[in-house]
């Protein structure tokens, strides 16, 4: 097998025994046009490391890697400066120490690759500084600062407030000398998946310009749908393009939409639509601040949230909003102004975030895999088939396979969103189209679940069952919920549900098909 070459301005893969170049050099001269020092955040496997590795050999001059890119003719491939690349993607650290050994382990390797005798070692910050200044004076042309995953040793350990605010205090002793140097450095590049604000992190860097929201540099990563469409139509031939497009595309930072390039070339080479980029983590202490915060999940689907929300990633400051927003679970679908304010309206990017996402939570809400692997089999099936006691006694038994002890800890007993999310994370685990909190001119419909041309309404309430009988399939008939749907012809079904905090289950599952033409 050939070896691919690097820092080549593409994101690349051996496919059907060739390659595929998207060619995004044009960037490098974009950036080098507008400014000096850059900061980006993508989610992981977005292409953020192969950009950086563009970066160090269009600055270090290897023209031949260029040959018959944008930039070939466009760069003064006779200047070359000295460049300081510095990643954290390789092992996870767990402590202090652990990460200034790391650190000076890079900065060594970066001296010898380069050449340079640095006579202040003994330090982060001054090994950094002295190989900056060194290698400007060596060279006779300012150095480059790369900075790849710039965040990853405070994210592996943000379960651990201690320990994530001392990997935090370590990387800024290291990025405060980008400051200092600043006479010594041409150009400066940092990106990571998330953003920490300048005040905790980057000590006074003010001239650090965030072009992760810049529409401009909105497909600086990823495969925009012509790159793709263009570049890999050999491979699509014969492939369902839309359901490519609903499953990969999406992603948005203001600008155009782009594809997730890990999942479009592990599709292209497997064949098969499947969740790739969500097998590659585990988001674990999302799901954690899930249940410490009695999120909603339905809630996901409807979230507006402000710049400072979604902007400001601090250790001791963390939303649902903004980890879903940072590490790619949720991107944008509008922005709007209100009083001085911006507010940004997301999302979810697309179907294999969505469904992936919805049945990770469930293996972490549900306490037994396999009863909920078998379950969703029969949930589908009782939709399918129209059977809708089937799928009430269905939920009835996953709910009372649930231990005790484990509501005990989490406090959900009476916890109406919860039982809610568990029926919303199925359904959309399942690849179903589900809309909460459905809007209609007489109110909002809990959910509404649409499969094969149907519609199933569900209303739930957290009842006394003595003193609030039949609520729920009662609110959906007052409310006339149905009269939206009349124009589907496949059916409509209206479903109450209702559960008891004390039996800590579903205590009435009522259902009905609307009749076809509207009440009088």
């Amino acid at each position: 097998m050939k070896k691919l070459p690097t820092g080549i301005s593409t994101l690349s893969k051996i496919i059907s025994g060739g390659y595929a170049y998207v060619d995004k050099s044009r960037f490098v001269h974009q950036l080098v046009e507008n400014g000096s020092y850059y900061f980006l955040s993508r989610p992981r496997r977005f292409g953020k490391s192969l950009f950086i590795d563009t970066l160090k050999e269009a600055f270090e001059g290897n023209r031949d890697l260029f040959r018959g890119l944008w930039l070939d003719g466009r760069w003064d491939w006779e200047k070359r400066h000295p460049v300081i690349h510095i990643s954290f993607a390789e092992g996870i650290l767990r402590t202090r120490r652990d990460l200034d050994q790391k650190i000076l382990t890079i900065l060594e390797s970066n001296r010898k690759r380069l050449g340079i005798d640095c006579q202040n070692r003994s330090s982060v910050s001054s090994f950094f500084s002295d190989l900056i200044q060194s290698s400007s004076e060596q060279y006779g042309v300012r150095s480059v600062i790369l900075i790849d995953e710039y965040d990853k040793p405070i994210l592996d350990n943000i379960s651990a407030s201690d320990t994530a605010a001392e990997m935090r205090d370590g990387l800024k002793n290291l990025y405060s000398v980008i400051k200092g140097q600043d006479a010594n450095i041409e150009f400066a590049f940092l990106t990571g998946v998330s953003k920490f604000s300048k005040v905790s992190l980057f000590s006074g860097l003010n001239n650090l310009t965030d072009i992760t929201l810049d529409a401009p540099y909105s497909t600086i990563c990823g495969y925009t749908e012509p790159e793709m469409t263009d570049i890999f139509a050999d491979h699509l031939k014969g492939k369902p393009l839309e359901d490519v497009r609903q499953w990969y595309n999406g992603y948005a930072w203001l600008g155009e939409t782009v594809y997730n390039p890990f999942s479009i070339l592990n599709y292209l080479q497997k064949g098969e639509l499947r969740n790739y980029w969500f097998e590659t983590g585990t988001p674990t202490f999302l799901i954690e601040l899930f249940k410490k915060k009695h999120y909603y999940i339905p809630a996901i689907e409807r979230i507006e949230a402000s710049e400072s929300i979604i902007g400001a990633f601090e250790v001791d400051f963390i939303e649902p909003e903004n980890l879903l927003f940072q590490t790619g679970y949720l991107t944008i679908a509008r922005q709007r102004r209100v009083a001085g304010k911006i507010f940004y309206t997301l999302r979810y990017p697309n179907m294999e975030v969505k469904a992936s996402l919805s049945d990770y939570i469930l293996n972490r809400y549900y306490p037994d895999p396999v009863l909920k692997e078998n379950a969703q089999l029969g949930i589908h099936e009782a939709l399918q088939e129209n059977d809708l006691d089937a799928l009430g006694r269905r939920f009835q038994s996953l709910f009372a396979a649930i231990p005790h002890d484990w509501y005990r800890k989490n406090n959900l007993a009476g916890y109406e969103g919860y039982y809610a999310s568990i029926f919303y994370c199925y359904f959309v685990a399942l690849g179903l189209d589900v809309t909460p909190e459905d809007s209609t001119s007489r109110g909002r419909i809990d959910m509404t679940v649409k499969m094969g041309g149907k519609v199933f309404i569900f209303e739930f309430k957290v009842v006394d069952i003595e003193k609030t009988p039949g609520t729920a399939l009662e609110q959906i008939r007052r409310k006339k919920y149905a009269d939206k749907y009349r124009l589907e012809n496949d059916g409509i079904y209206l479903v109450g549900v209702e559960f008891d905090r004390t039996e800590r289950n579903i205590v009435r599952f009522e259902w009905e098909k609307a009749r076809e033409n509207a009440e009088p």
